[in-house]
């Protein structure tokens, strides 16, 4: 990759589908051995929770940073996140990043019935919180109770990720990065300037603008459904759905508001829909893709690779490592 090209770095359980769930642990073994600097760990649906993955990945790495998330800021208070971040880095031996998101209600009622209620101004108060306790011990108010921090800081980066126009104020405010998740080139370039336009309004530096991208490189049959279904899954989602329907799956969004299953909706889909919003194609294509959205103002892709005709997404990692 040139110089010019964006940093690229690995997301591991970033979506829910039928691959073994140990197989994040081979995904994030695989990426520490190949020199990828940066590790996603996310917290998908019921499956996994984001500490407990990214203190076993620990484990099984042994450079690799990681960042988890992104965290619905609904579900746990700043002193909960901040404990479990620190908690990840002692027993990693490396700093612990946090990306913190408002989720969605299918999410947050659906599956943890808990109000999502003022979602935005809950995640502006919890970013503003754990940015601060991220690097600093922050003890005063342990010690009014009592206790006292036994753990340092985890000592990584705030990530926020936002769509809407208030929850970009909140990561112009307050993160290192501002997260997307399917998005084409064409949508991170109108959220890259609601950024910068959001930074300047606050007097800050712009945060580093990182995308969750699915990757296949080479991909077979099997591939393409894997990414579509993943894309599937975000169809009746506030905010990606919107953002389907521009991109011009209006139909696919439509039967998944009927009720639509799984398949139906993967059969709705059509192939380019994982062209629109992923690095999916011969190795040649997807280096121009990852140009394009460079171009379009991206700091950082985070791929997450394919693994269903590709074991633990080797083929499409190896070709995008770092000095290949």
């Amino acid at each position: 990759m040139s110089n010019e090209d964006a940093e690229i770095s690995v997301v591991v359980a970033g979506r829910e589908d039928e691959r073994p769930p140990e197989e994040t642990l081979a995904v994030a073994g695989l990426a520490d051995r190949l020199g990828y600097r940066h590790l996603w760990v996310g917290e998908s649906g019921p499956t996994w929770d984001g500490f407990a993955l990214a203190a076993a990945i620990g484990r099984v790495t042994t450079r690799i940073g990681m960042t988890i998330g992104p965290l619905p800021v609904s579900l746990r208070d700043p002193a909960m996140i901040i404990r479990a971040a620190g908690s990840v880095a002692a027993l990693s031996g490396r700093p612990a990043g946090v990306a913190l998101g408002t989720s969605s209600i299918r999410v947050v009622e659906g599956i943890h019935h808990r109000s999502r209620a003022h979602a935005v101004t809950v995640l502006a108060e919890t970013a503003e919180a754990v940015a601060r306790q991220l690097r600093d011990p922050g003890d005063d108010q342990l010690r009014a109770h009592g206790f006292r921090r036994r753990l340092p800081p985890p000592g990584g980066q705030l990530t926020v990720a936002a769509f809407g126009d208030r929850a970009i104020a909140v990561a112009a405010r307050y993160a290192d990065r501002m997260l997307l998740d399917l998005v084409s080139p064409a949508q991170v370039a109108r959220l890259r300037a609601k950024l910068d336009a959001a930074a300047r309004a606050t007097g800050t530096t712009p945060p580093r603008l990182v995308a969750w991208l699915p990757a296949a490189v080479d991909p077979d049959d099997a591939a393409y459904s894997q990414i579509l279904g993943s894309i599937a899954g975000y169809l009746t989602v506030r905010g990606y759905a919107e953002m389907l329907v521009e991109a011009g799956y209006h139909r696919a969004v439509e039967l998944a508001r009927a009720g639509a299953g799984r398949a139906r909706l993967i059969d709705a889909l059509p192939r380019e829909a994982a062209h629109t919003v992923g690095l999916v194609g011969d190795l040649d294509a997807v280096r121009a893709r990852i140009r394009d959205y460079t171009a379009a103002g991206l700091d950082e892709i985070a791929v997450l690779p394919a693994t269903v005709g590709d074991e633990h997404g080797r083929r499409t990692l190896t070709a995008l490592a770092p000095g290949a």
